[in-house]
């Protein structure tokens, strides 16, 4: 979600005024997600490299993320909108990391639900294969999974939240043209969309279009 700063300065506003912009971009999208039946959706809201920005600037994302979730977690429940999180939410704030554990037990019954966002909160996709990696290798020395036996589904297994499907399609908005450590292992077959609309200005319209270009592009997965 690639933009924020500069549609603040575009405006000569400060970039928290963009991030809070950024910020209600989100909710449009959880609803156009919603009404367009797309059942999972990751946002990359906190990366791990995120921490070389000015402190200032850290303290008033992560009071953000907390209103954000204060403010809106009552409307997502009753439209069916479940809340998760990814990440190494254990150097977050400690009433964040309260708040995020908080929503989550308060989700919805899996009958019920109709959209998981999940929030990427401290989350770098090299730390989550490195966990991955780590995890696996602590089963080999307690003799409970041998060398021999590790697989892609053993290491897909060890992932943050291994019963969420790979992503169908990773969009990355503001004229950004790269990954950026964001889900590399699960983003082996997904398809990019690239947008120069910086993500506060990013619509219904704007999810419609990445759709459409979706859907019309062929999936072969190695096949001919």
């Amino acid at each position: 979600m690639d933009g924020n700063g500069r549609w603040a300065k575009q405006r000569g506003l400060p970039r928290s005024e963009g991030h809070r912009a950024g910020a209600e971009a989100v909710r449009r999208l959880a609803d156009s997600a919603l009404a367009a039946g797309v059942r999972y959706v990751t946002l990359f809201c906190f990366s791990t490299e995120n921490w070389k920005r000015p402190s200032a600037e850290i303290k008033s994302l992560f009071s953000l993320f907390d209103e954000y979730l204060g403010r809106n977690v009552d409307s997502f429940r009753e439209k069916g909108i479940n809340l998760a999180h990814i990440g190494r939410i254990d150097s977050l704030p400690a009433l964040l990391q309260a708040k995020l554990k908080k929503v989550e037990s308060e989700n919805v019954p899996p009958e019920r639900e109709k959209l998981l966002l999940i929030l990427a909160l401290n989350y770098g996709s090299r730390d989550e294969i490195a966990d991955a990696v780590r995890s696996i290798a602590d089963r080999v020395q307690k003799g409970t999974l041998k060398p021999s036996d590790i697989s892609v589904e053993t290491v897909s297994r060890a992932m943050y939240m291994p019963d969420v499907p790979d992503p169908d399609l990773l969009i990355r908005t503001s004229g950004e043209l790269r990954i950026s450590n964001f889900l590399l292992w699960q983003s082996a077959y997904a398809e990019f969309y690239f947008t120069d609309t910086l993500w506060p200005d990013f619509s219904d319209a704007d999810l419609k279009a990445a759709l459409a270009d979706f859907s019309g592009r062929k999936r072969r997965f190695g096949n001919v």
